[in-house]
């Protein structure tokens, strides 16, 4: 007989009939352990709402007032997910670049954020960490983490002017048609414009697979694995655009190159990362 994963979504308001911690209280109203309570508020699945503020709870032995409220988002399978860390390449104090692995989140949920980029940094670094941009799950390579405030709103302000190159290497299955000159699409996306331009690096011919070089100018959601599907070329291990009834590779997309001007001190940072780290099994 297969398990059912415990789904538990509870709010709970702070009033005289509760009182204490929220991990006494949310385990009296769920029928959860204690340990299930505390794992959860570890890895995100707590929430405070104090007045107009909201923000995860993690801190088990805090003191809850009367009118506070406790949110709980508790789904076993979404918890008892598990991710490979990220490595970090370099560190320039007020921010840090990352190689993101596969199956790591760029952005958590109400139900958790245990396997978040930004959230694996804040742990393993013990120093604020802010998300400036993002890479689809099923995607690798460099991001960036700002530390501080001012740095993570000039990153912010470098993507939405374009004042930042990034750079992706995907291996799609086909023979790429364009060599030696990129190859510009421009179909909208969800109804938003969206513009990518891809050029051939090279073919193989015994697995019929090409290396392509893909820059984007806009940046909507799965738009290189949309665009490159479109053309008839989709990535390999690609789960949601692709036409492979069996797959044995996790998706084949990289974002292998980053260059900007450093928001600190107005040098030139450009960050690569080498062809073995680029496309994993």
């Amino acid at each position: 007989m297969n398990h059912q994963p415990i789904i538990i979504e509870k709010h709970l308001t702070m009033s005289d009939q509760h009182q204490g911690n929220a991990v006494d209280c949310l385990a009296d109203s769920t029928g959860l352990s204690k340990q299930q309570i505390k794992m959860a508020m570890k890895k995100g699945a707590v929430w405070l709402s104090t007045g107009n503020r909201v923000q995860r709870l993690r801190r088990h032995k805090k003191t809850l007032a009367k009118g506070d409220i406790v949110h709980l988002y508790f789904n076993e399978q979404i918890l008892a997910e598990e991710a490979q860390r990220p490595t970090k390449i370099a560190d320039e104090g007020d921010y840090s670049i990352w190689i993101k692995p596969y199956g790591v989140y760029s952005q958590g949920s109400k139900w958790g954020d245990h396997c978040t980029i930004n959230r694996m940094v804040e742990q393993r670094e013990d120093r604020p960490t802010f998300i400036v941009h993002r890479l689809d799950r099923a995607a690798t390579g460099l991001i960036i983490i700002a530390h501080t405030k001012s740095a993570a709103a000039a990153f912010s302000q470098y993507f939405q002017n374009r004042q930042l190159t990034k750079k992706y290497r995907a291996i799609i299955h086909g023979h790429f048609p364009v060599s030696g000159e990129n190859l510009s699409i421009n179909t909208d996306i969800d109804s938003r414009s969206a513009l990518s331009h891809v050029s051939l690096v090279r073919y193989d011919e015994e697995f019929d697979e090409s290396e392509v070089e893909v820059i984007i100018e806009t940046g909507r959601k799965h738009q290189i694995r949309k665009h490159l599907s479109e053309q008839g070329h989709p990535i390999v291990g690609d789960r949601l655009y692709g036409t492979e009834t069996r797959f044995t590779k996790n998706l084949q997309l990289c974002a292998y190159y980053l260059s900007f001007n450093c928001p600190v001190d107005g040098s030139l940072k450009s960050y690569q990362l080498e062809r073995e780290l680029r496309f994993i099994p």
